[in-house]
Formats: C-alpha cells, sequence, structure tokens
C-alpha cells in the first residue's frame, strides 16, 4: 500500500516540466489482513461479487464494501485497476455533471481526479449555469494507483487475480461465478462490469488482434455465450482511440496553447481548499486539405469502410475518417494535444480517433501544423465488444432474467468512464440494499444525470454507445454541477455511503443558501446606490428603492457587483457567509427562478405517471387498442410505470391513455 504526494525540487535526476520538478513520494503502509470471506468445502462466500475492476466496478465494490457488505473484486489484471484506456480526462459536458453526483452519492471518482488532475477547466463558461460543466485531465498512472490504493485499503473488500468465465444460478436466482482457473466464488449478488473485454477484437488497417482493452490485454471468451445460454440478448458495439505521440517532438511554436483555468472548482464537495497543484498545459492544432487526403488513401484497407467492423460505433464521436466521409465540405477539424502525466512524454492526440493502417496514421499526422517531425509511440485502433441490451435490466440495474445479478457500465451498452463510474455506484449501492432487505435506489430524470442515463438505458433502443448530454436531460436547469450536492447527499446518507459530518457540510450549505435568498428578497438598495450600478450598465435611473431581488434578474447584474454598490448590503451578507460558491449559487437560483419554477412544475407532472405501477405479470397481448408496434416494445421493456411506458420509443400516447384506462386510473 503507498500513498503519493507532490513536492517542488530540483535533483538532477528529476525530469523538469516548464520551471516546476516533480517528485513522486512512496511510503510503505501496514494494513491488516481482510477476513471478509468464509470457506465453503472449495467455494469462496461473499455478499457482493464484482467482476471487472474498471471505473464500474471500482465504484461497485467500495459502495457495497463502505455499506457492510463483503466484497470481492474480480480482475484479469490488477495493475490496471481504473485505468484510463482512452481520453485520460475525467468531466466535460454533462459528464461533468454526473461526477460531482457520483462524489454527492459517496462514490470515489472525483476524489481521485482531484489528487491526479494535471489540468483543470470549467467548460461553457459562456454560456447558461446549465451548461457549466468542470473538466479535468488525468495523470493515467496515477489515477490508476490511486484507486487501487483506496480499493486496498477497504477492509471489506478481496482482490483475486483471475478471469470470469460464467455464471451460476438456480431457480433463476444468482448463485456464483466461474472462474478460468477452475474454481466456482459463491455470492449472494454479482455485479458484471466487463467493459470492452467480451470477446473484444482490436482493428488497425486489415490486420485485427483478440483484445480486450488494448492489444497487451487479453480478452475474455465464454462469458457472453454462458449468459446467452440463460437467456440473454447480447450485441456488438465499436468504440475506437487515436494515437499518442511523443511531446518531445512537437513544434510549439506551431499550435496553441490551452491552460488551465487559474482558480478552479474541485470535483469533490469535500474538497473545500483550492487544488494549488501546478498544472500542465494542452495545445490545439487542426487537420489540413493535405491530411484530409492523406487519410483517403486508407480509405481502401479501413476496417469501418471495407466492413471487417461488425460493432456500430458512437455516432457523436466519430473516428477522423468517419468525420472526412460524413462533413466532405468541412476543410478541416480541430485537434486537441492532450499530456498523459506529470512525469512522461507521451501525449494523446484528442480528435484523432482511428483505426487506419499504421503508416496511413503516421503519415497523417505529420500533416497537422506543429506535428511534421512528431514521433508515434502508438498507434490508434478500434475494438469491437460485446454488450447486453439494456431492456433486459431494470431500475435498480438488476438484470430481468436473473435476480441478484446486475449490469454495469460498458456491458449495457454505454461509453464513458463518468458513465460507467455512475452505474457501478448504484449497482453496488441497490446490490447491498437488497441484501440486507431494504428498498431499492431509484433516480428519477429531475434527480439526477444518473437518473436520466438509467431511464433512456431501460426505456430508449440503444443500437450504439450511449453517451450523455446535457441536451438528453429535459431538467438541465435544476441538475447543474454546483447542486449536486445538496440534490442527492440525503441519497447517499441514507444509503449508508456518507458520514454524518460529510452530509452535515451539505446541509450546513443549503442552510446558508436558504438565508442568502431571504436577505436578497427582503432587501432594498436606496436609489443612489442602485443608480450606480444600473447607469454604469446603461440602464435608465430610478427613482424607488429597489429590491436586490428584482436587480439581480437584470441582464449584466451580478451579486458581486450589488455587493459593492451598498456597503450595507455587503455587511449583511458577509455576515452570513464569504463563499463565492454560495454567491454563484444563490445568484443563478434568482436569476433563473422562473424557469426553475416551470421545471419543477414538469418533474411533478411526470413523476404522476411514474407513480403508477404496471405490474410485473401484467399481459399486453389482453388489451385491445394498442398499436401494434406498442405493445410489441412494451412486452420487450417490461416498463415499471406508466411513466416510463410513456418515454420508449414507438408506444405511442393513445398507447398510454388505453394502457391508463386498462389498469384502472
Amino acid at each position: 500500500m503507498h500513498t503519493f504526494g507532490y513536492t517542488e525540487n530540483t535533483p538532477q535526476n528529476h525530469k523538469k516540466r516548464g520551471k516546476y520538478y516533480y517528485v513522486y513520494i512512496f511510503q510503505k503502509m501496514t494494513l491488516p489482513i481482510n477476513k471478509c470471506f468464509t470457506w465453503n468445502n472449495t467455494r469462496l462466500m461473499y455478499d457482493i461479487i464484482v467482476v471487472g475492476a474498471g471505473h464500474a466496478g471500482c465504484e461497485a465494490a467500495l459502495s457495497a464494501a463502505r455499506m457492510g457488505a463483503s466484497c470481492l473484486l474480480i480482475s484479469s489484471n490488477l495493475t490496471a485497476i481504473a485505468r484510463m484506456s482512452c481520453n485520460p480526462a475525467i468531466g466535460g459536458v454533462a459528464k461533468g455533471q454526473i461526477t460531482r453526483e457520483i462524489d454527492a452519492l459517496g462514490g470515489e471518482m472525483a476524489k481521485a481526479i482531484d489528487a491526479t488532475g494535471i489540468q483543470f477547466r470549467m467548460l461553457n463558461r459562456s454560456k447558461g449555469p446549465a451548461m457549466h460543466s468542470p473538466r479535468a485531465q488525468a495523470d493515467p498512472t496515477l489515477y490508476t494507483f490511486y484507486m487501487r490504493k483506496v480499493i486496498e485499503r477497504e477492509r471489506n473488500i478481496d482482490l483475486l487475480q483471475d478471469t470470469a468465465t460464467g455464471v451460476e444460478c438456480s431457480a433463476g436466482t444468482f448463485t456464483g461465478i466461474k472462474l478460468a482457473s477452475g474454481r466456482i466464488v459463491s455470492g449472494r449478488a454479482a455485479i458484471l462490469a466487463c467493459g470492452t473485454f467480451l470477446n473484444g477484437l482490436i482493428h488497425i488497417g486489415m490486420n485485427h488482434y483478440a483484445g480486450g482493452r488494448t492489444i497487451a490485454d487479453p480478452p475474455v471468451f465464454g462469458l457472453t455465450e454462458n449468459l446467452v445460454g440463460l437467456g440473454f440478448a447480447s450485441g456488438r458495439l465499436k468504440t475506437g482511440t487515436p494515437p499518442r505521440i511523443d511531446a518531445r517532438t512537437i513544434d510549439y511554436s506551431m499550435v496553441e496553447e490551452q491552460k488551465g483555468d487559474e482558480e478552479h472548482v474541485a470535483f469533490s464537495f469535500k474538497q473545500t481548499q483550492s487544488i494549488n497543484r501546478p498544472q500542465i498545459s494542452c495545445f490545439v492544432t487542426k487537420t489540413t486539405t493535405a491530411t484530409h487526403e492523406i487519410l483517403k488513401k486508407g480509405f481502401d484497407r479501413s476496417p469501418l469502410f471495407t466492413g471487417k467492423v461488425q460493432g456500430i460505433g458512437p455516432r457523436y464521436c466519430p473516428s477522423i475518417e468517419d468525420k472526412i466521409c460524413r462533413f466532405p465540405d468541412k476543410e478541416s477539424h480541430h485537434i486537441f494535444l492532450e499530456p498523459e502525466g506529470f512525469d512522461t512524454n507521451e501525449m494523446y492526440v484528442n480528435g484523432f480517433s482511428t483505426s487506419l493502417p499504421e503508416e496511413i496514421q503516421f503519415e497523417a499526422l505529420r500533416s497537422l501544423p506543429g506535428l511534421s517531425k512528431v514521433k508515434m509511440i502508438r498507434p490508434g485502433y478500434a475494438i469491437e465488444y460485446d454488450y447486453f441490451f439494456p431492456h433486459q435490466i431494470n431500475r435498480s440495474l438488476e438484470t430481468k432474467v436473473i435476480k441478484n445479478l446486475y449490469f454495469a457500465g460498458q456491458i449495457n451498452g454505454t461509453s464513458g468512464y463518468e458513465e460507467a463510474a455512475a452505474q457501478g455506484l448504484i449497482a453496488g449501492i441497490n446490490a447491498t440494499l437488497n441484501i440486507q432487505k431494504r428498498p431499492p435506489l431509484h433516480l428519477k430524470r429531475s434527480d439526477a444525470y444518473i437518473g436520466v442515463l438509467i431511464d433512456d438505458l431501460i426505456t430508449k433502443e440503444t443500437n450504439e454507445p450511449y453517451r450523455m448530454f446535457t441536451s438528453s436531460a429535459e431538467h438541465r436547469l435544476m441538475l447543474r454541477h454546483d447542486n449536486a450536492d445538496i440534490r442527492l447527499q440525503h441519497f447517499g446518507f441514507d444509503a449508508g455511503l456518507l458520514d454524518a459530518e460529510t452530509f452535515s457540510l451539505g446541509s450546513k450549505k443549503q442552510a446558508l443558501i436558504e438565508s442568502l435568498n431571504q436577505l436578497c428578497l427582503k432587501t432594498k438598495l436606496h436609489p443612489s446606490e442602485a443608480n450606480t450600478l444600473l447607469s454604469a450598465l446603461g440602464y435608465p435611473p430610478v427613482n424607488a428603492p429597489q429590491g436586490a431581488m428584482s436587480l439581480l434578474k437584470r441582464p449584466g447584474v451580478h451579486l458581486a457587483t450589488l455587493l459593492d454598490a451598498s456597503p450595507l448590503f455587503k455587511q449583511s451578507v458577509e455576515a452570513i457567509t464569504l463563499d463565492a460558491l454560495i454567491y454563484e449559487q444563490v445568484e443563478i437560483d434568482l436569476k433563473y427562478e422562473g424557469y426553475l419554477k416551470r421545471d419543477l412544475l414538469m418533474a411533478e407532472k411526470i413523476l404522476r405517471l411514474d407513480l403508477h405501477q404496471i405490474p410485473a405479470s401484467f399481459k399486453y397481448e389482453s388489451v385491445s387498442g394498442l398499436s401494434n408496434e406498442g405493445r410489441e416494445k412494451l412486452k420487450k421493456h417490461q416498463p415499471d410505470t406508466i411513466g416510463q411506458a410513456s418515454r420508449i420509443l414507438g408506444v405511442s400516447p393513445s398507447d398510454i391513455s388505453i394502457l391508463m384506462i386498462r389498469l384502472g386510473r
């Protein structure tokens, strides 16, 4: 077990990064041996078995263990826990909100990126608050090390390096996991978080290799076939990654530097102090017409265009060759050069995902401005893998085919570390609640992006990798990154993931916001104070006192400027709090009060539909008047509520009306 830290130093054997030098400090620690399992003849018995130690598996195991369950985490390679095989970054549009929601519920991802991030930025600052999304580049080596350290320090988690090849069940209920070593591990519940390993196949040009995540990782054979034999339906998806390059071979005079934010918001709500660690810059270049012509030379050997890849890829994040075909009139595409860590020369070429032949990739890279002498460390590739159609899981992520078996992450057809981690967290919580004979945690669409994610998976057709966007959330103004703790911490506390001290921080924040809101509602500024502010913004003068709330609703007026205009108001506000983040949240709540009220009414209307339960044994064949498509979709998805049924593609409003009448509205 180890811990690490940062220090500025200048010994000759350390690599230089700008004016800073980094030393990683590893300190030996001794921890007690975990005794959370018992022997049952030749079989081990656990409360929860988690298969896969990626981002979903890590959150699943940690949440279950922290709630008191004995947990076994199985991975084919324990040195690759939470590995970032693709873009080494956490957060981004909608994904940043999910990361903060994971933290609010008691997950670990936000703390991990705060500890290992190398550049932090808030995206979409020029847009409205619903679009503001934190994002951070990570040092993937440190990220993996951090997560393994956290997992190994959990007394209720045992680690096992082996490969799961099958699931055992009895009378439709999970009983154990079959391992490649020949053993069977028994458990009360299991969470499959298999990532891209199931029958994984990697493509580079016309060459293909069996691989689970990279060429170096073996795929998993047998588990898909076992699950299909038990009654599950599977499909095939594809994702890709770009080449990595040597940062020393870039001409930095030809690329645009992209620095991190000088002051940035931490991902974890427990991180109350600013992260003052030095940041590393990213860089921006773009493709040219010459780049496009070079890439086109390899199209006849592209596995995407020749039909070698059968899996469907992500429409929202296409490969560079797909971009050129889909947007032939676009002369260039932005390419982002992102460092892989503090102490490495490897760079990730974001926006250049490709599976073209290796020599075409290299030639095309050298046609980019600033990369004329670049060295390619490893080529990009596409990977195909099996997944299971998510209409086969319910809101708790328990499968409908086998009780006490849960699916989380890319096995459900999602893409992205954050989406996977969110599912792992919810699966871990619900598997443990199930064992404890407690009701499952069901997050609504108005509760969290995580609620939107799960609802979309179980109600919509997932024929391509699913990625969360802000446009997917109809209540996105309510589901901001800044209020995730207020929205969700009570769920984490009730489940047993958050301690009383952490929960009290959220409660205190909520009380401060409410106090400041009330102060703004009752405070009025003298006309002279208000006119000083209004004239600076080009507004006509006023003759009567102006309420702080009405002034804040004007474009261009901010709480900070109100405080500068009125010393007495500033004194009253500072008596409540000096926290700038509290000021920002109060300002958002007041400026968008009308929209938030409208969103709340919409959420209540949807909730009324979600309160109408549909019995699990309901026979849609017996309902006359349903459209043929609606009947087939309802039979396939088996929705729990009328609200879920209304969101299934192909189920019409008239189908819902007939269904409600039949159920006895």
